[in-house]
């Protein structure tokens, strides 16, 4: 997927669809010149919904389409007949998928599952008709209810990758290229900073016709957690990961320290994210003897370590082990 056909924020404008009034008729025909009130009840407007789908993977449906309006609701007629519901707006989005009130920040709803359904802007109710109103005093109420109208206003989508593994490191941390091994995915491989733009997805075949979803979420920098580098606008893909692999290469000059400000940079962002399961990644060990890697564990976090290197593919099945491990613990 190219880097200009990934959307995962789009602002919108919806409007529902306001109620229908209700009927004030009387019943009149053949036989009866004076009936009894028989005004039936407006219909419903028509409400705007999300539903998941996971064939989706962006928000670029919706990246042009900034105003969406739900149909109104029928008046009522004679004979008790309520009107017809508006037509509701079903808005399919990608799983992982939120949505929140522009103007508060309120977060309203999200969307996790496949075919789910969430309503997002209720259509206005229908108004009553004067059938309803109708009492001992008052036989022949010749007057309804409005229906009510519908609700407006700026409304914020935004995606959330859903993965079981989430690929954490540097610029050239060697994340692509793990995902491009273990997986079909074919992000964009090269060498300089920021190759990747746009977070990828892949499934991650393991034993026994098992298999996992990894997410390679572009590169953070110190200081991303306040914007800078791609900064905000992919910290929060990493909310949605079971599992976090940090990727620090062998040839940093502190691996432990380069670990530590990766995760300050989580902290800061979601201090929440120090609860999700970690594991590191020491990438690029074919560059490393057996006496270098023995002197590097002296070092390392406490937390599960494999030496890999993408290019011999060596190390890679016992992450995927630990992996394993780490989501089904």
């Amino acid at each position: 997927m190219s880097g200009s056909n990934f959307v995962d924020y789009v602002k919108v404008f919806l409007r529902s669809g306001k109620g229908g009034p209700g009927s004030a008729h009387l019943h009149r025909d053949a036989r009866t010149a004076k009936g009894g009130p028989d005004g039936g009840d407006g219909g419903r407007g028509g409400h705007i919904i999300l539903r998941g789908n996971e064939q989706r993977w962006t928000l670029l449906h919706l990246k042009y389409q900034k105003h969406i309006f739900a149909g109104d609701g029928e008046t009522g007629s004679s004979n008790h007949c309520s009107g017809a519901y508006g037509n509701d707006v079903v808005l399919e989005v990608p799983l992982g998928t939120i949505a929140r009130d522009a103007e508060t920040g309120e977060h309203l709803l999200e969307i996790t599952e496949h075919n789910q359904e969430a309503l997002l802007v209720p259509g206005g109710r229908g108004g009553l008709g004067n059938a309803h109103f109708k009492s001992p005093t008052n036989q022949t109420p010749r007057y309804a209810q409005p229906g009510e109208p519908g609700i407006e206003g700026w409304y914020i989508l935004e995606l959330k990758m859903l993965a079981d593994v989430g690929l954490v490191g540097f610029p050239n941390a060697g994340k692509s290229t793990l995902l491009s091994v273990v997986s079909a995915a074919k992000p964009k491989i090269a060498d300089y900073p920021f190759t990747t733009m746009v977070p990828n997805l892949g499934i991650v075949s393991y034993r026994d016709d098992r298999s996992f979803v990894m997410a390679d979420i572009p590169g953070i920098i110190e200081g991303a957690h306040l914007g800078k580098g791609l900064g905000l606008r992919f910290l929060r893909h990493i909310e949605r990961n079971a599992v976090l692999l940090f990727m620090v290469p062998a040839d940093s000059p502190d691996i432990h320290e380069e670990y530590r400000i990766l995760l300050h940079e989580l902290e800061a962002f979601n201090p929440e994210l120090l609860d999700k399961k970690r594991m590191l990644a020491i990438t690029k060990s074919d560059m490393l003897d057996q006496e270098l890697i023995d002197e590097i564990k002296k070092d390392l976090p406490e937390i599960p370590c494999a030496f890999i290197s993408s290019i011999t593919q060596t190390g890679l099945l016992l992450l995927k082990d630990l992996l394993w491990e780490l989501m089904n613990d």
